[in-house]
């Protein structure tokens, strides 16, 4: 068993206090008993978090912090697409103007439903079309589009780029220029189309942008199954509700930490990867020493210290 939990540290400051006030009993515990193993990332901002490339790591991809990642590819595949083709995410958007910069809203706050992804699909699949792109409807908030143009393209992930300024994080290569004059045409034709004018009557934010990422061919080599992701820190963390993920910290303690720390008292094989907005540390079962198993006693290990690294 492999666990991979994203959003488990922050580079926000008051997220880091919030951090601070936790007690992680059982994550104390079982850390005492793990040793580091493989480390990923750089900073807070590298084209893919360190949740996707400790994915991509686990998939046998080449997994840099500014690599392509072919996770569209791989939902393609899934769906039972040609995941040889180049693919990539599109997710519908709401981008936010403010007085300084341009924001991307958490797209779960759409609350966009299959009946109304589909409508805006629909609106756009034109533009796409014509300029020679296939497009799939996977879910309501995700999308799939084929095009010789995103293969090997990097694009910065949803996840880098949600609640912050989306200038910074546009692809400004020349082989990317064709994906921002769709992404303009697409917030002119659904600026004043219908189905935003009935989600703003409803008091919802409007659909107006998609975001491109995931790019890529499904490498030949990757893994049948990859770690099991536990994603439950993530709604809180892009919405900085530091009290929310505070509290997902505790069920996460109580539930899948829990359950490690029974598979490491019956000396299972296990790994815990724990990422954070800059860093990705992957641990793996340390040896006990004839003290150790004699006594029964482990040094302890501060949860808080090793998640202020992340």
């Amino acid at each position: 068993m492999h666990l991979l939990i994203p959003f488990a540290g922050t580079v926000s400051e008051a997220g880091r206090q919030a951090l601070a006030t936790l007690a992680l009993p059982r994550l104390d515990r079982l850390l005492a008993g793990l040793q580091p193993a493989q480390r990923l990332g750089t900073d807070a901002f590298s084209l893919n978090p360190p949740h996707e490339q400790a994915l991509a790591a686990a998939l046998g991809w080449a997994h840099g912090a500014d690599d392509a990642l072919p996770f569209a590819a791989r939902q393609a595949a899934a769906l039972g697409l040609d995941a040889g083709q180049p693919w990539a995410l599109l997710t519908p958007v709401h981008l936010h103007v403010g007085t300084e910069q341009v924001s991307l809203t958490p797209p779960a706050a759409l609350q966009l439903d299959e009946a109304g992804s589909q409508a805006v699909l629909a609106a756009v699949r034109a533009l796409f079309e014509s300029e020679g792109f296939t497009l799939h409807f996977a879910a309501p908030l995700q999308w799939l589009a084929t095009h010789p143009l995103f293969d090997g393209l990097a694009t910065a992930s949803l996840d880098r780029v949600t609640g912050h300024n989306v200038d910074p994080w546009l692809p400004d290569h020349r082989s990317a220029r064709l994906l921002r004059r769709l992404q303009n045409e697409v917030q002119m034709l659904l600026y004043t189309h219908a189905l935003n004018d009935a989600r703003e009557a409803a008091g919802l934010p409007t659909v107006n942008s998609v975001w491109f990422s995931g790019c890529g061919r499904l490498p030949a080599a990757t893994a049948a199954a990859g770690p099991r992701i536990d994603d439950r820190l993530r709604a809180a963390a892009l919405n900085e509700d530091w009290a929310a993920w505070t509290e997902a910290w505790r069920a996460l303690d109580a539930g899948p930490i829990a359950e490690l720390a029974a598979l490491a008292d019956a000396g299972q094989p296990f790994e815990l990867t724990l990422c954070g907005e800059r860093f990705a540390q992957r641990f793996a079962p340390a040896p006990r020493s004839l003290w150790q198993r004699l006594t029964g006693r482990r040094q302890s290990a501060a949860a808080i210290a090793v998640l202020e690294t992340l």
